[in-house]
């Protein structure tokens, strides 16, 4: 009795110390404040939001994979006999990094299932960075305050692609070694610093005795560590500017609808993080994937026949079969036209693009306020059409990379395909974009005329004339507010005097031409005072200070 007293009283004591050492801890760092309003922050419920969480969990099986896949990995050139478990390579000299990958695939318990579910889990990483970046790109959620969180975006995908290629290229296979001279080659036609940089990255004379070794700390290391760096940046950015959100009634720029993070969303997420840990593990186990036992080890006489790099990179693949083989000579040196256009200059071009839109798109709108609600992409008829056109360019890059392979099913002779695909990268982007444009002015005009005259009841009235008319019923309220509740910019107005600078009085001129080619097919909405009001007042951002629409 005596002993079960001590411990009550030892009990209560040591509660109510731990209460008054919360007490202390929480009046120095807000803890039970961030807590509460952290677990009750509001994600919206929409499906097209849980592509960045695809990117994410995708990167958390990479890494639990990748950790187990370096237990076993031996990053070395130098060359052996090989004599595992696999014969038709048994007695074939090969490096210690094939070695090594063979030995995973055949030898550890469930080293090729961890390895096809590490190669799988990467090409959804930078597939589901591309989609998600596609979503925010035709949903206009890239807009100010969120062009931070762009940047941070298309690093993360510039960075996926560099932790992709040298993955891919670390086994010493046929294939990787075919991609790694590809990427030599590219180096070399870097003009002046070409060979330097070819030396610097080899160790020497392609292919050297330290690229392998080299890769490997970037691939296991610094890459990884940025990319856990920029995802958390990207997370706290997101937690502090807020979810963008699709326009509905009760919805504004200046709140979050959607369910809390706990329990509903945590709930929702736990849920897609086992289901794309399965699916991945599914197809791990029933997917062959990078086969390096058929590739056989990299020689540098031999290329394997129908070799493709992984589709994240396939689009330079074609750039390169497409680019004519030009060369001038200029000062003494050589320039390489191709593979210094599509290797050099067209990703370049491309991440450039990228980065600058956000900045770009607000300069020639003049538009400073906040963006807290998703464009529709039909409300923004060239924005949609550019991304169509860029897709349609990539496409067919992608088309190309596998050429010969089209040319031997197909029967086409390459050459032929070559110069339709030479014509298609050009005449494919403007066709999308025409046709993209001239589709998102079509369903603006059907649901301009479903404002106005409602939609088809299935009835038809005759008039006191005799003619015949298709009766309409209005739009239930939440789709008609869906449709009104958008932005209407105007084409900018030039506001440099006529006497400034010739050089301003021109960039203001390009600025508001391109303002005008943007917008010029705006038109109002027939909705009633009472709606514009209730709209306006929606798409007020939490900076009154800012103006909202066009300077």
């Amino acid at each position: 009795m005596l002993m079960s007293k001590r411990k009550a009283r030892l009990k209560d004591r040591a509660g109510r110390a731990a209460a008054r050492g919360a007490q202390d801890l929480d009046a120095r760092l807000p803890l039970s404040e961030v807590a509460r309003s952290g677990l009750r922050k509001a994600f919206p419920d929409h499906w097209s939001f849980l592509l960045g969480e695809l990117a994410l969990y995708s990167f958390v099986v990479l890494l639990l994979t990748g950790v187990y896949l370096t237990f076993f990995f031996q990053p070395s050139l130098a060359e052996s006999v090989y004599q595992g478990s696999y014969g038709p390579l048994r007695g074939v000299r090969v490096s210690q990094a094939y070695a090594s990958t063979l030995r995973i695939s055949f030898d550890v318990r469930g080293g090729l299932l961890v390895r096809q579910i590490h190669h799988w889990a990467a090409l959804l990483f930078v597939a589901s960075i591309g989609v998600h970046m596609l979503r925010v790109f035709f949903t206009g959620a890239f807009r100010r305050p969120r062009e931070v969180n762009w940047t941070v975006g298309v690093t993360m995908f510039l960075l996926a692609l560099l932790e992709g290629f040298a993955g891919y290229s670390l086994p010493d296979d046929l294939l990787s070694g075919t991609g790694l001279r590809t990427a030599q080659g590219i180096m070399l036609s870097v003009p002046v610093a070409g060979t330097y940089l070819s030396f610097f990255v080899f160790g020497g004379e392609f292919p050297g005795e330290d690229i392998v070794a080299r890769l490997y700390p970037v691939h296991i290391l610094l890459v990884p560590g940025l990319l856990l760096a920029l995802v958390s940046l990207h997370l706290l950015l997101v937690v502090h500017l807020k979810h963008t959100q699709w326009s509905a009634p009760g919805r504004t720029a200046r709140n979050v609808v959607g369910k809390p993070l706990f329990p509903q969303y945590a709930a929702k997420s736990a849920g897609l993080f086992f289901l794309v840990f399965g699916v991945l593990a599914l197809m791990g186990a029933v997917a062959q994937i990078n086969p390096i036992w058929d590739y056989g080890p990299y020689r540098t006489d031999q290329v394997s026949s129908g070799s493709q790099p992984d589709w994240y990179v396939g689009f330079l693949e074609g750039a390169l079969r497409l680019m004519p083989g030009v060369e001038t000579r200029l000062w003494g040196h050589t320039l390489m036209w191709n593979p210094l256009v599509p290797g050099v200059l067209l990703p370049g071009l491309l991440f450039l693009i990228l980065y600058a839109y956000p900045f770009f798109e607000r300069w020639i709108t003049g538009d400073t306020g906040e963006k807290h609600l998703c464009d529709r992409p039909r409300n923004r008829p060239v924005r949609t059409a550019l991304g169509v056109a860029a897709l349609s360019c990539y496409t067919v890059l992608l088309v190309a990379g596998a050429q010969d392979i089209l040319a031997f099913v197909s029967e086409v002779p390459v050459h032929t395909l070559t110069w339709i695909l030479r014509v298609a990268v050009f005449a494919v982007p403007v066709a999308a974009f025409l046709l993209t444009h001239r589709l998102c002015l079509a369903l603006r005009a059907h649901e301009r005329e479903l404002v106005a005259e409602g939609e088809p009841s299935g009835l038809v009235r005759q008039s006191v004339q005799g003619g015949f008319e298709p009766g309409h019923a209005r739009l239930p309220a939440d789709r008609r507010y869906v449709i009104l509740a958008q932005e209407t910019p105007r084409p900018r107005q030039p506001d440099t005097p006529a006497d400034s600078g010739a050089r301003k009085h021109a960039v203001e001129r390009v600025r508001t031409s391109l303002s005008r080619w943007y917008y010029r097919d705006t038109t109002d909405l027939p909705a009633t005072a009472g709606e514009r009001r209730s709209i306006a007042s929606a798409l007020e951002g939490p900076e009154r200070g800012h103006t909202s629409g066009a300077e």
